[in-house]
């Protein structure tokens, strides 16, 4: 039986549904841009469909987009294992409704850029069981329905997924104030020219990392140790002409919460040129991950264009 022509209705219910399907998909997916295409192809699917024979429109789209989004992650698996350098999740900011549900420590924690990372360790059936039961709540018998598994599969690959994440302890909300105080402290420090002040906010474990995809110069590899990261901060935030010219201009730095942390947003005649992520713990500053890779930034920089993002701060750079 073809499709009856869309109506208004059909379309509006899609777009009341939209803000989770792509909160559903940018967890499944780890990057905006693919979250977006894997939607868009939902809505093509929804339009082509016989939806006289659909009784609940949430659970086939949901369905429709979660199968899509294990087929784009088995392509993706496979880019990645090319990809050049560290590989890191696409920023979402504060406001976007990419990033879903936020009612619950859990759920804030579910699309942190640290849990994102770590997500890459699961097979597509595996993180998508996890997403769907541990970001939004879904019970196994409807996440089997969505597989096509049993529901006693389901309940044995959340129990795989589980075992197989050493997810952070869920952390307190952070709003914009408290995120441009962590920042401008963190930036100030950063480009003191010494390492002292900058070890004194990091842990003694402290992660690093960027993602330049290759198309702007970024450490290929991640390190650790607070020495470490404070030694390599102090040399990224040298003024020297040359790294002006990577992003075609001076920097502005910006204060932001992105993926529910303390982020500066790295700014250049009012482009985003960089995000740098600081991922907290009580302990201080447990992760810097620097995503500068242009064909990571769309969704971020068009987000930042349309919200106001305050006065930049003064590193004397």
């Amino acid at each position: 039986m073809t499709a009856e022509p869309l109506r208004a209705e059909d379309v509006e219910l899609f777009e009341d549904f939209r803000g989770r399907l792509e909160a559903i998909a940018y967890r499944l997916l780890g990057s905006a841009s693919e979250a977006e295409d894997a939607v868009q192809e939902t809505f093509l699917r929804w339009q082509g469909a016989d939806r006289s024979g659909i009784r609940v429109p949430q659970a086939w789209l949901t369905r429709v987009l979660t199968n899509l989004c294990l087929t784009m992650l088995t392509s993706a698996r496979a880019r990645r294992e090319i990809y050049v350098g560290e590989w890191l999740p696409e920023p979402v900011l504060d406001g976007d409704p990419m990033l879903g549900p936020a009612e619950t420590a859990e759920q804030r924690e579910s699309v942190s850029t640290a849990v994102l990372t770590l997500l890459e360790r699961l097979t597509p059936n595996e993180r998508a069981v996890y997403v769907l039961r541990e970001a939004f709540g879904y019970p196994h018998a409807e996440i089997a329905e969505i597989l096509d598994i049993t529901e006693a599969s389901s309940q044995q690959v959340l129990h795989r997924a589980r075992a197989h994440l050493d997810v952070p302890k869920p952390r307190t909300a952070v709003d914009r104030v408290a995120a441009r105080e962590v920042v401008e402290e963190f930036l100030t420090a950063a480009a003191s020219g010494r390492t002292e002040p900058l070890v004194r906010l990091l842990t003694a474990d402290v992660l690093g990392a960027g993602d330049g995809g290759g198309r702007i110069p970024a450490r290929r590899k991640a390190f650790s140790g607070a020495a470490t990261v404070a030694k390599f901060l102090r040399g990224l935030f040298r003024r020297t002409d040359a790294k002006f010219a990577i992003f075609g201009g001076k920097p502005e730095f910006f204060a932001a919460v992105v993926n529910g942390s303390p982020a500066a947003m790295v700014v250049v005649d009012g482009r985003v040129v960089g995000v740098m992520i600081l991922e907290l713990t009580d302990d201080g500053v447990d992760a810097v991950l620097s995503q500068v890779n242009p064909d990571k930034l769309g969704r971020a920089a068009r987000w930042w264009a349309q919200t106001e993002h305050g006065e930049p701060i003064d590193v004397g750079l």
